[in-house]
């Protein structure tokens, strides 16, 4: 089941990329999936109504539920950040008060390196950030704010 579920998640991932003008090429890369794989994606084929379905349930899991859950059944760093930012509806934006240590726990524990630690400060980078907020609920000095915009 978790790879039906996989399989809806990266449809959906295939579809909103095709609208942002993506090539299938681009995207089977940034998938991980084979180009016949994506092909059949696309065309509504060797996908089932219920794995579309599944996903879109998924796809509305808070961004912390969706991140983690999405990461651990896609098993690909770089496809998981592609779906994750694919699929969210919401954008935010993150800040990091003065009160940061540098201590890089939010580093280790952002699944999609959206945080960056330069002269011992946080800097996250909005773009990336997926809402999650598991980097502010490890801050061992609560510097980190995600806002939704």
């Amino acid at each position: 089941m978790p790879k039906h579920i996989a399989s809806g998640l990266k449809y959906l991932a295939a579809l909103e990329l095709v609208r942002d003008g993506y090539s299938q090429k681009q995207i089977s890369k940034m998938l991980n999936v084979n180009k016949s794989t994506l092909s059949h994606y696309l065309n509504g084929r060797n996908i089932s109504l219920g794995s579309i379905e599944i996903a879109e349930i998924v796809r509305e899991f808070s961004p912390k539920d969706f991140l983690v859950f999405t990461d651990a059944i896609i098993e690909d760093k770089e496809a998981t950040k592609t779906i994750v930012k694919t699929c969210l509806v919401n954008k935010y934006s993150a800040e990091v008060k003065d009160s940061c240590i540098g201590c890089g726990i939010c580093v280790d524990t952002c699944l999609i390196d959206a945080i960056v630690l330069d002269d011992l400060k946080a800097h996250i980078n909005s773009d990336i950030c997926c809402g999650c907020r598991i980097c502010a609920e490890k801050c061992p000095t609560n510097s980190i704010n995600i806002l939704e915009e």
